[in-house]
């Protein structure tokens, strides 16, 4: 079955997390990603996550289905090499600071002479115009000038990243429709473009709503921990052997709730009745229901509560390794398990959109350092094997 994007190919000079995941994204739909790595070193996350046996495993994942070589596009005869594979190719992208591959001579200007209808992506901290334009960035800066840690964490404790790097997986998402947007495009008006993604921008943009209800009420977003600023119960819960969590979005599922739980008085008592009181109460709310969940286990709880219950919102916190085996991800193909030469099965996450017509798939895990060397400098750009030789020695590739 063919793939949405078995006819595009990429340039991927990304690395670490936020561009390689949006790369990914694009493979997994079928696109050629050649991902470019320093020669002898390559892209830092083969080093930052834990490895097994010696082997990235992070990095695996999140490279799969791409092929990959080494190029020093510094050096001269990398800048030519590479130029030459834009030549041939859809897309570029890249995620260095604003300025730093136009610095090198291989900005979207320059290379867009050489592929008029190229798309030139480019991801970074604070994108390439305005003030902080050229800053650097990590996923925690990103959380932070985007609005995101102001809005996250408890009343009472300092301002909290959401778990995981999301600010650079969110910017990755936004660079992946970018391209698609800028493709769609250039298959209607035959034009290429820039994409300039900004990860202040994207974690800026998914503030809840937050920046229209501030700028019109003056309201500013307290931290509220779990809960919801607009309705309660909505938290989390800790029971005898882990976590849930409850969300109660109008009064009648509270009352559903109450009697569920053996006190259906609470639904009519006018201190909770309406969702205003019971906002204004929250603490007394979260008490009674905390009191009667931390008596039971997480499978009693949803016994009583979920689906086959009272079909109160409702789910248990998990984990991990929970999650790995989880029977609906399972049915949903969200593990997936990829064969390393050396470490057997590994399990990856899948993908999450499903095309009826062009599905994804994911075929191999990340590359060897220059694993496709031979396939692209030979193959693809026809070099010669006394020239691929003489690029390696020079450092090059």
């Amino acid at each position: 079955m063919p793939k949405a994007l078995d006819d595009v190919r990429i340039v991927d000079l990304t690395r670490v997390v936020a561009g390689p995941f949006g790369t990914m994204l694009l493979a997994d739909m079928g696109a050629e990603i050649i991902k470019i790595e320093l020669p002898g070193r390559g892209d830092d996350a083969r080093y930052g996550y834990p490895s097994v046996d010696g082997v990235p495993v992070a990095f695996l994942a999140l490279n799969r289905n791409k092929k990959g070589i080494t190029l020093d596009i510094r050096k001269p005869e990398g800048a030519e090499l590479l130029r030459r594979l834009v030549g041939k190719a859809d897309v570029v992208v890249e995620n260095f600071a604003a300025g730093t591959m136009t610095k090198w001579g291989l900005g979207y200007a320059a290379l867009a002479e050489v592929q008029p209808r190229l798309i030139y992506a480019a991801l970074s901290g604070f994108g390439h115009t305005g003030p902080y334009a050229g800053r650097t960035s990590y996923d925690i800066i990103a959380q932070a000038m985007g609005g995101l840690m102001a809005i996250t964490g408890f009343p009472d404790g300092p301002p909290t990243r959401g778990g995981g790097a999301l600010g650079d997986f969110i910017g990755g998402v936004f660079m992946a429709v970018g391209i698609l947007c800028a493709l769609h495009y250039r298959d209607r008006t035959g034009k290429g473009q820039m994409v300039d993604v900004s990860n202040m921008d994207a974690v800026f943009s998914m503030l809840d709503n937050w920046p229209t209800v501030c700028g019109m009420t003056g309201k500013r977003p307290e931290r509220t921990g779990n809960r919801h600023p607009f309705t309660a119960p909505y938290d989390c819960f800790r029971a005898k052997n882990g976590y849930v969590v409850i969300g109660v979005g109008n009064s009648q599922l509270f009352r559903t709730l109450v009697a569920a739980m053996g006190m259906p008085e609470l639904g009519r008592d006018p201190r909770f009745k309406s969702p205003s009181a019971r906002l204004e109460r929250h603490d007394e709310v979260n008490r009674l229901v905390g009191d009667w969940v931390a008596e039971r286990t997480v499978a009693e709880v949803m016994d009583v509560l979920g689906p086959s219950g009272a079909n109160v919102p409702c789910a248990p916190v998990m984990t991990v390794d929970a999650l790995l085996s989880d029977p609906h991800l399972q049915a949903r193909e969200m593990v997936v398990e990829l064969v390393h030469q050396k470490l057997g099965p590994v399990p990856v996450s899948g993908i999450p959109f499903k095309l009826s017509e062009s599905p994804g798939s994911l075929e191999r895990l990340g590359p060897e350092l220059g694993q496709h060397n031979d396939e692209i400098y030979r193959g693809l750009l026809g070099l010669s094997q006394s020239e691929i030789k003489h690029l390696h020695a020079e450092g090059v590739i």
